[in-house]
């Protein structure tokens, strides 16, 4: 697994060891520690809470991780632009629509992905995974029914808005098909 080139790797797999100790055998357990153990070394863009609210965040915490102490980092003003709150819900809405279903977790994902999409890095970067394939597999368990459309490998991110685009049947793109479009490699280009 890749990790992020902005932490210390040693570091961040102690932190995701330690982590994983208090796991609950939930899904996304692995996932949400290794952005845990991320944010942790101040990598991402996750605000404190994650973009869910203390509460809940709370809660997060005590189901995956009954018994785990995570210092706060309290770095104001990361990941929380108050003018694009009717965004962040869009993409939130989006999201849970196409749930899979299986567990409030998806709830929680769905949150956090919509808060990430904020940043300015990938996607994956932005939420503190260390690999983009660990995105697409969160994308794929949480909410299959949206993520399988990415039939052609798109950049998670701008997936998702072209989705909202398309929801609200406001098509942007003046080239025929995504192959011949000149900002192709903005959209399908490698993010390692």
């Amino acid at each position: 697994m890749a990790m992020l080139a902005t932490t210390e790797p040693n570091l961040l797999e102690q932190e995701y060891s330690r982590i994983m100790s208090y796991a609950s055998g939930m899904t996304n357990d692995e996932t949400y520690a290794c952005m845990l153990s991320s944010w942790q070394q101040g990598a991402g863009m996750m605000p404190d809470d994650f973009g869910l609210g203390n509460d809940v965040f709370g809660q997060l915490i005590t189901s995956h991780y009954p018994g785990l102490e995570l210092k706060s980092l309290n770095m104001p003003g990361r990941g929380n632009d108050e003018q694009r709150n009717d965004e962040r819900e869009e993409v939130f809405k989006l999201l849970v629509g196409n749930r899979a279903n299986q567990s409030e977790s998806e709830i929680w994902m769905a949150r956090i992905v919509a808060m990430a999409c904020q940043g300015q890095d990938h996607l994956w970067q932005d939420m503190g995974l260390w690999s983009r394939n660990q995105l697409t597999e969160l994308l794929m368990r949480n909410f299959p029914s949206l993520a399988s459309k990415n039939v052609n490998n798109m950049k998670w991110k701008k997936f998702l808005y072209k989705q909202l685009c398309i929801t609200e049947g406001i098509y942007t793109c003046r080239a025929p098909s995504c192959e011949v479009c000149a900002d192709y490699n903005n959209c399908f280009g490698s993010e390692e």
